[in-house]
């Protein structure tokens, strides 16, 4: 890292600065474009691009041409045009990565229109920068103050001040449309400075505020995401996932965005399928498909009149029952195709890591057997499960604790057999 608030310490491990993606530098910035044409020079005669990327508060990129010649790097500080005064912002490409760039993002470079950079930032300039992003945080909290109090269904998510300090930008989300027309004149009176209210969805909230996702990680939307394409439920029943908003939905409370990752694949994998709403027509009645693995080509059909018992087909063995019924035939019983156990196939998968199946969680573990024995009866322990003590040796423990179970007998000699003690009633007794 080149900020001097995020270089290693001496431990080797990064101190970090904790900014979020808006330190002074360009090394902690989301969405950075990598420069890999900075080691190459232009051709001779050939002039190098005169437009540069300049980023703002929280990855805002806007591009600005380089009219005055100046020599500019990624990680300089530039002052911008701006409407009304000037910007203050951070060079994040320079080169022919910018055309590139700006042709991605509909941006035409031959237009007259793209403003231009003014200068290199001096201190002055970054000292009125730096103490206008200080008074960002307790405006903020005063501006949702403001907007409770007039009852405004909205929130206020962001401020974001001009590089001159002369412009604040309050970001905003609303269900619906919302009157603020006295709410700026309560701002402008409170925080003595110009206006402006922007209007922001749901996902570009979270992504300039961040946060962490149900996965564990950064959300991508403020890590990498540059779109934002349409999310549908589509998606999900596509993937088989279970429609509950609760696990679909993200920070932002829309659809996750994860769920285009994959669709292409689920959809390549579905060209081969037979549609769902197939209906098989056997002699023992018709059959209608009830579930589907996508990526081991399986189907399971049930009975109409029987929804209980399933019966596992493969997708050639399905189409192979569509061919008839399109000859007007009817198979005997889908127990004819059926495959009887899955099993089978999982016992062939081989993973070159040594790993065991995906798969192996989904089946049911078998209870394990009390291992129930006899215990064999001891020679002079009959009835007892203990074991004889040959020896005759006190057991193991405290020696010394009395034997309350057994009386002595001072009759008995040693060596003879124990006799019973007879305790009789004493009848002379008065």
């Amino acid at each position: 890292m080149a900020c001097t608030s995020c270089s290693t310490s001496d431990g080797g491990a990064p101190k970090g600065c904790k900014n979020n993606g808006t330190c002074g530098t360009d090394s902690c910035n989301k969405l950075t474009v990598f420069d890999w044409l900075s080691n190459m020079s232009a051709p001779n005669g050939e002039a190098p691009f005169d437009c540069v990327e300049v980023r703002f508060k929280n990855g805002r990129k806007e591009f600005y041409r380089n009219t005055e010649k100046l020599t500019l790097s990624i990680g300089d500080i530039v002052a911008t045009v701006a409407s009304p005064g000037h910007d203050i912002g951070i060079v994040t490409l320079t080169g022919e990565l910018v055309k590139v760039q700006m042709k991605k993002k509909g941006v035409n470079h031959e237009s007259a229109e793209i403003p231009k950079v003014y200068r290199k930032a001096s201190q002055k300039d970054i000292d009125i920068w730096s103490a206008a992003r200080d008074r960002e945080e307790p405006m903020k909290v005063r501006a949702r103050e403001l907007a409770i109090q007039q009852k405004l269904e909205m929130k206020i998510s962001d401020i974001e001040f001009q590089g001159d300090g002369s412009k604040a930008t309050f970001y905003y989300t609303a269900n619906d449309r919302v009157d603020f027309r006295l709410l700026i004149k309560d701002f402008a009176k409170e925080f003595n400075t110009r206006i402006e209210m922007k209007q922001v969805g749901f996902r570009q909230e979270a992504s300039r505020l961040g946060g962490i996702g149900s996965c564990g990680r950064e959300l991508c939307c403020s890590t990498w995401l540059t779109d934002f394409r349409s999310v549908n439920t589509s998606a999900a029943r596509y993937q088989q996932l279970s429609l509950n908003p609760q696990k679909l939905a993200g920070q932002c409370g829309k659809l996750k965005c994860c769920l285009n990752y994959e669709l292409d694949t689920y959809m390549d994998a579905l060209k081969d399928f037979p549609d769902f709403d197939t209906k098989l027509v056997t002699e023992k009645g018709d059959a209608i498909c009830q579930k589907q693995d996508i990526f081991k080509g399986l189907m399971w059909f049930a009975y109409t009149n029987n929804f209980a018992n399933w019966h596992v087909l493969n997708i050639e063995q399905v189409k192979e029952i569509v061919a008839e019924n399109k000859l007007k035939n009817k198979v005997s019983s889908l127990e004819d195709f059926a495959i009887e156990t899955v099993d089978e196939q999982e016992k062939n998968f081989n993973n070159a890591m040594g790993q065991e199946s995906l798969t192996r969680f989904d089946q049911p573990k078998k209870k394990k057997r009390p291992n129930k024995k006899p215990r064999q009866a001891v020679e002079g322990n009959v009835g007892n499960n203990r074991p004889a003590n040959p020896n005759n040796s006190k057991p193991s423990g405290n020696n010394n604790r009395p034997n309350n179970n057994k009386r002595p007998n001072p009759n008995q000699k040693s060596g003879e057999p124990r006799k019973p003690i007879i305790i009789t009633k004493n009848e002379d007794k008065k």
